[in-house]
């Protein structure tokens, strides 16, 4: 089978990541895979893993040059023939649906987020099947779009076992990272992700604060990139922690690399998010995978993938005193069996095995033809 995905771009982020692992899964089984972008640093990855990336400008909103690259995607698609196409965002999504008028090929959707409701965002729905990341989104596009019920599947992204393996790390990186910032014997507090406003990690340093009374061992680590656009926000943060008299508990460590011995050297990993929830929380199921537990607002994603009491806690979002009550809890608790329920329920296998189900559905459908 040939399978087509076209994203905007392949640069660092979970839809990205996901593409990715996904192409090289299909590509192990004996498929062919291309995957349309407009490329950045993963579109390497891609050809190495044995498939095949093709740039087009996907990615841009600019009305004026539709048109072109509607008629350049037409002639790639109709040259590659492939048995089905996935689109996984909107931009693309409109592309495709205006180059697949005259071709006819079958083709799914992933609805990645809660994007707003409006008739832009509805390409998302379009997909003969649409998959989703969290049952929140499968919620979501119930709601607002009345999309049916045998339309809609529930795929959870999956991780990878291999790259997220406790039993693998780079030992010397994690006694480096310990001994840079000061963490052995701490009790490490994890925030994962790019510094924006949405990752709440102003409730995180505030819940540090509160909870270091008990905790006096305590140390929040904050691992993301900060975009040149929004400097302000880790400026605020930092500044945040200084008013609270805690800089030295609060380490902003940058963007790393070396995510699984991140996640490994935490005592829990939390996610803050108080505005708009996850679909589906990669870094919570990566973190859970390398056997730390994850506290996370109660909605979006966390849902599907924090068990209250099992494999961490959940709290009401925006809630800095229920936060800094759990990181005092659990840092006298340990839970047994996380790694292995993580996989069992978020596992890489169990994704590429139920999206090729709903390959074959179009595959087997034939071209011009509804699933």
């Amino acid at each position: 089978m040939h399978v087509v995905q076209i994203l905007p771009a392949l640069n660092e982020g979970g839809v990205e990541r996901g593409t990715v692992e996904l192409s090289r899964e299909l590509v192990e089984r004996g498929h062919r895979s291309t995957v349309i972008s407009s490329g950045g640093k993963l579109a390497g990855q891609i050809v190495t893993d044995g498939g095949e990336h093709i740039t087009l400008d996907v990615k841009s909103k600019n009305p004026l040059s539709a048109l072109l690259r509607v008629s350049k995607l037409r002639a790639i698609l109709r040259e590659l023939n492939p048995a089905v196409v996935h689109y996984r965002s909107r931009v693309p999504g409109w592309l495709f649906i205006m180059a697949n008028k005259t071709l006819k090929l079958p083709f799914v959707s992933t609805v990645h987020g809660f994007n707003s409701v409006n008739a832009y965002s509805r390409v998302m729905t379009f997909g003969e099947r649409v998959i989703c990341p969290g049952s929140g989104v499968v919620e979501y596009i119930r709601k607002h779009y009345a999309v049916p019920e045998d339309k809609i599947r529930l795929i959870y992204r999956g991780i990878d076992p291999a790259q997220f393996d406790p039993q693998k790390m780079d030992l010397n990186f994690i006694n480096t990272f310990e001994e840079r910032y000061v963490l052995r014997d701490a009790y490490v507090v994890l925030g994962v992700g790019r510094i924006t406003q949405l990752k709440g990690y102003d409730i995180l340093i505030r819940a540090v604060a509160k909870a270091r009374a008990q905790v006096p061992n305590i140390k929040c680590v904050i691992v993301g990139s900060v975009d040149p656009s929004r400097t302000a926000c880790a400026d605020s943060l930092k500044k945040l922690a200084k008013k609270l008299r805690i800089e030295d508990q609060v380490i902003f460590a940058g963007g790393q690399s070396k995510i699984a011995e991140i996640y490994a050297l935490g005592s829990v990993l939390t996610s803050n998010n108080s505005v708009k929830p996850e679909a589906f929380g990669r870094s919570m199921a990566e973190a859970l995978a390398m056997n730390t537990p994850v506290v996370a607002s109660r909605f979006g994603g966390a849902l599907d993938i924090v068990r209250n009491g099992e494999n961490g806690r959940l709290y009401e979002p925006g809630n800095v005193e229920e936060l800094a009550e759990i990181l005092v809890e659990l840092s006298k608790k340990k839970y047994n069996g996380v790694r292995e329920d993580a996989l069992q329920r978020f596992g890489l296998q169990q994704m590429v095995e139920k999206t090729l189900a709903v390959y074959d559905e179009g595959a087997g459908a034939g071209r011009g033809k509804k699933f």
